[in-house]
């Protein structure tokens, strides 16, 4: 396949597999991306309006083990109101007894009873906060570590598209509103039903035609319940998504404050921050007026059925068909029956919260894991690092060249690489580099051709063991807030420190030692403590901790000076000796790494060779080398190296300094 000039500058797939570049987030192909996945698009906003009862449903699998205890603090809460609801009747008992009696030896008992009353009703209550408080907290425990746990599996396509404030609000705020809403309000919205129930069957009792009239309340309760719950939820949604967002920019702004305080951006994206606090702000102040209507409708109904009855009761008391103690005990129990009525709006409030947060938590969970383990995993008959690439394919899902169609990035690379044998890749800026060593430990899965490991399909192998047997050096850096020794322990859990120490010498990360704990120096946030290339070598240190028997590294060393570099070079020579190695190549020094070279154009495997042999058969090459390497400034350096391995050297060293001068 003849290679040009052209070819290898402008790759012929529209759209990029390298990290630096991605689809534009809203555009259809990307919406179209996404429901391949199964994704749904962070931001499409809220969905069709659903049930609430039907959102709060899919609670049940985690609510399960808690549901004893609800039920029993839903009991003990209906017997406390029940014990309120008995006041009315004691002084019913005080009124038309002992006082219309003029007895007052007969006061003793009432008394009594009363007294026991109100102590059961707060004791009662007591119990009813213990018995639902752990309960709850587990079943948020629970869903958040079942949360925690689905992220992990998910693959690297959801990540690549979900913002992690997103993310965050659902795991943390959205399960602290479920907390709540089965910790109390579900509780009470039971409660104050059942308690509505009894209250008017008690009113009822003492007097039907004015028991009738508070009665009636319960139908445009129900009507304007009704009403309000769908715009309400709509709300709710919006309000939990726009919280997603906002904290999406906080931590943005807090992980790049050093491009913003460099660039001074900091004013313009506190003026993108304010305008979404405003956005939230305003959400939720439409939810306030909203609710507030509610709520106001729901205080006027009782008051004007109150003063109806009063009127009536005046009037019967008057006709002597009804007696006063009777009369104060139907107030009495009428006004205990406030509170359930005045409390609905804000418990239908919560209610819609916790559905709303429900379905951004299962819009997550729902999320299908696509990189999983076999069933029946094949157990390789040896373990050598022999690497096949069969006719690999691959497109993102969220790049289409036409509409149904993904965009294939690599289009049928053939490559083959033995045991202990290093393979430096090198092509133009978007010819698939990245996406082809995100294949090996399946980060993403090809969409057509194989990957074989060891003469096994890697999606044939258990994950967790082809994953233990291929490290990777990503060219970004990814550091936890932690220790040295437990960032470089992520690439192998059982290695000891003298283990830590090699891989660090390897990586020449000698540095650790003049930290002011050593191994146990935490690095902070991101590594952000550290330079970058510090950060890298701690990464590159974690990839060969585990002695791999496949080692994938993306451009591991770009951000050492050229000392640094040459030294983790020869360190690096030792241990690629043993190891199956896939480099991604940008510079002359780097691919003299590597026995062969790969070089990727159009989605294939255009050439392999030698550095030499490609630089001396191969036109644009050694223009590649240097454009990556320089930024296309003077590119005779690379071609240099042709006549040996010297020449190259010295030409990718004079590539490095040009490129930092």
């Amino acid at each position: 396949m003849p290679i040009t000039d052209a070819a290898l500058s402008h790759p012929g797939t529209p759209t990029t597999a390298d990290a630096d570049a991605r689809p534009d987030r809203d555009t259809a192909e990307h919406a179209a991306g996404l429901t391949a996945l199964g994704i749904p698009d962070p931001d499409s906003g809220p969905r069709g309006a659903r049930s609430s009862v039907a959102s709060l449903r899919r609670l049940y699998p985690y609510a399960r083990p808690a549901l004893p205890a609800l039920l029993w603090s839903t009991v003990t809460a209906i017997v406390a109101t029940v014990c309120s609801l008995a006041f009315p009747l004691a002084i019913q008992w005080i009124i038309d007894g002992p006082i219309t009696d003029r007895d007052l030896s007969g006061l003793v008992w009432p008394a009594v009873v009363l007294v026991l009353l109100g102590a059961g009703e707060a004791g009662l209550f007591w119990v009813r906060r213990l018995l639902a408080a752990r309960p709850s907290m587990q079943v948020e425990a629970r869903m958040r570590e079942a949360l925690y746990a689905h992220l992990q599996r998910l693959p690297v396509a959801f990540h690549d598209h979900w913002p992690a404030g997103q993310l965050l609000s659902r795991a943390v705020s959205d399960l602290s509103t479920i907390r709540r809403f089965l910790g109390f309000a579900l509780v009470f919205l039971v409660v104050n039903v059942a308690t509505f129930v009894v209250g008017v069957i008690i009113l009822l009792s003492l007097s039907w035609r004015l028991g009738l009239v508070v009665a009636a309340l319960a139908v445009p309760l129900i009507v304007l319940c009704l009403r309000y719950e769908t715009r309400y939820q709509v709300l709710a949604r919006r309000s939990q998504d726009q919280v997603g967002d906002l904290a999406t920019t906080v931590e943005e702004s807090v992980l790049g404050i050093r491009i913003l305080k460099a660039f001074g951006r900091s004013r313009d994206l506190g003026r993108s921050f304010l305008a979404q606090a405003r956005g939230l702000r305003d959400t939720e102040l439409t939810k306030a007026r909203v609710i507030s209507v509610l709520w106001a409708t729901i205080i006027a109904l009782p008051e004007i059925a109150l003063g109806v009855v009063l009127l009536l009761g005046i009037q019967e008391v008057a006709d002597g068909t009804l007696t006063a103690g009777t009369l104060v005990a139907f107030f009495g129990t009428a006004m205990s029956l406030r509170w359930p009525i005045d409390s609905l709006g804000w418990l239908l409030a919560v209610t819609n919260d916790a559905a709303a947060a429900a379905d951004r938590y299962f819009e997550v969970m729902d999320v299908p894991v696509t990189v999983t383990s076999p069933e029946r995993p094949v157990r390789p008959a040896r373990r050598e690092g022999h690497l096949e690439f069969r006719d690999v394919r691959f497109g993102f899902p969220d790049a289409q060249d036409r509409p149904g169609r993904p965009a294939e990035v690599l289009r049928g690379v053939d490559l083959e690489l033995h045991p202990g044998e290093s393979v430096a890749v090198v092509g133009a800026t978007g010819s698939g580099k990245t996406a082809l060593t995100a294949l090996v430990n399946r980060l993403y899965d090809v969409t057509g051709g194989a990957v074989v490991l060891d003469g096994v399909d890697v999606r044939d192998l258990d994950l967790a063991d082809l994953r233990s047997r291929v490290a990777v050096a990503f060219e970004e850096p990814t550091l936890f807030s932690a220790s040295v020794r437990e960032n470089v322990l992520l690439g192998h859990p059982d290695a000891d420190d003298d283990e830590v120490r090699r891989a660090l010498r390897v990586a020449h990360a000698d540095f650790v030692e003049d930290l002011p704990w050593g191994l146990d120096t935490r690095i902070g946030e991101q590594g952000l403590s550290l330079s970058g290339g510090q950060r890298q070598r701690l990464a590159l240190a974690r990839a060969v901790v585990g002695r791999p028997s496949v080692l994938v590294m993306d451009d591991p060393l770009s951000a050492l000076d050229i000392h640094t570099e040459a030294q983790v070079e020869k360190a690096l020579r030792s241990v690629l000796h043993g190891t199956t190695a896939l480099i991604v190549a940008h510079r002359a020094s780097t691919v003299l790494l590597a026995d062969r070279v790969a070089l990727l154009a159009d989605g294939r495997v255009a050439a392999v060779g030698t550095h030499s042999e490609l630089l001396a058969t191969v036109p644009g090459y050694g223009d590649l080398l240097a454009t990556d390497a320089r930024g296309g400034a003077d590119r005779t350096d690379a071609r240099g190296g042709a006549d040996g391995t010297d020449g190259a050297r010295a030409g990718a060293g004079a590539g490095v300094d040009g490129g930092r001068a």
